[in-house]
């Protein structure tokens, strides 16, 4: 066997030469006047691309669809931010069939909107009006309406705009860490936000960063460079640890210490207090 490969008498290599992805190589070799390394390069970035934005498999009910990354700031052209392919679960026959019993065409579609955006968003995409609008061929104008009657039914329905706090208001991240700090439970908060646990979990990891860095005393300016998050953001993290460390909350104080909170507030009640929460004068 060594011997036939070596002698190579039945041309392998010239067969394995006429598969359809050297015909691709040389293609792009000669269309676009590249080196047949670069070619080749090219087309294995390619394959990746397509991989990931083609080659999905989907269930009953599902639909591939092209959303924008959630890590793509505001400001930036649609077509130049990064997409992400998400498996969205267009029609569940139970809980739709259910909805439109009880609630109508308008109650199936705000539930295919709850569902629709938190499956986006668990993929590290983000949808738009117009792109729910375009899912459940309704008009944006629509897809407002709807999300404003679920969001005043207290739920959180993540679109882009949302996600990037392009309104008025308190952020979702912090009114979810409120939650928490209230004492809801993360099957609670998933609930009544219509956000995962992950993503809970997520915003809290992100909160404990600043809080640390804000024990610290670095600078509100310096947390955000350091933490990469937005002026807002780390403004609205350090007043609810502000809040929430004058109350003495348990949940905070196991989030932000190393040691248990038993041992923080005996700690609290025999050094006297410096000034704002975990902050010293040395």
């Amino acid at each position: 066997m060594d011997k036939i490969k070596n002698n190579d008498s039945y041309g392998l290599k010239r067969l394995e030469s006429k598969n359809a992805k050297n015909a691709i190589i040389q293609k792009l070799s000669q269309d676009f006047n590249l080196t047949p390394i670069i070619a080749e390069a090219f087309y294995q970035q390619v394959s990746v691309y397509f991989s990931e934005h083609s080659n999905i498999s989907l269930s009953s009910g599902e639909v591939s669809y092209e959303a924008v990354c959630s890590t793509e700031p505001a400001g930036k052209h649609i077509r130049l931010t990064r997409k992400v392919t998400c498996r969205l679960k267009l029609m569940d026959i139970n809980s739709d069939f259910d909805a439109l019993a009880n609630f109508g065409l308008a109650g199936m579609r705000r539930l295919r909107i709850e569902r629709l955006t938190r499956q986006a968003y668990d993929q590290g995409a983000l949808l738009t009006y117009e792109d729910i609008a375009l899912l459940l061929t309704t008009s944006p104008a629509t897809v407002k309406r709807d999300v404003f009657f679920l969001r005043k039914d207290g739920k959180f329905i993540m679109t882009r705009g949302t996600k990037l706090d392009m309104g008025p208001g308190l952020s979702h991240k912090s009114i979810i860490l409120d939650l928490y700090f209230k004492g809801y439970s993360f099957t609670d908060i998933e609930l009544k936000t219509n956000h995962s646990e992950t993503s809970v979990k997520r915003y809290l990891a992100d909160f404990i960063q600043v809080a640390t860095l804000y024990k610290q005393n670095f600078s509100q300016q310096q947390i955000r460079l350091i933490a990469q998050k937005s002026d807002r953001l780390v403004r609205e993290y350090i007043q609810l640890y502000d809040i929430y460390y004058k109350l003495d909350n348990k949940r905070l104080l196991e989030l932000i210490s190393p040691e248990p909170a038993d041992v923080n507030q005996a700690k609290k009640k025999s050094v006297p207090s410096s000034g704002r929460g975990g902050k010293n004068n040395e």
